[in-house]
């Protein structure tokens, strides 16, 4: 049995300049553990495959194509390939979330 433990993953580097950990990476699936302190935000960009989203802690916004919905622990939400989105962190707190990205994307993501 593989165990991880998302906090202890180095962060990888990425454009957002964000703590991000790739905590799960098969040719199937990729997952990635993003960490966003008070006032850090995602770049709007636009993922090749099909993505969601799974809040850990915390409250962000996130926006995909022309919604943005503030949402909080234990929600996912789902962002089809090739729309653009992003998330905030306007809180006080950390904002801990996952993204599983399905199949395992084999182009880069956008910015845009």
């Amino acid at each position: 049995m593989k165990t991880v433990d998302a906090r202890t993953v180095p962060p990888m580097e990425n454009p957002h300049g964000v703590k991000a950990s790739r905590i799960y990476d098969t040719p199937h699936a990729q997952v990635v553990h993003i960490t966003l302190e008070p006032g850090q935000s995602l770049k709007r960009h636009v993922t090749p495959v099909d993505v969601f989203f799974y809040v850990v802690e915390g409250t962000g916004v996130v926006e995909i194509g022309d919604e943005k919905k503030e949402v909080g622990p234990d929600t996912l939400i789902d962002s089809p390939a090739k729309i653009p989105h992003c998330w905030y962190n306007e809180g006080d707190s950390v904002l801990r979330f996952l993204v599983a990205k399905v199949p395992r994307p084999v182009e880069s993501t956008k910015l845009i």
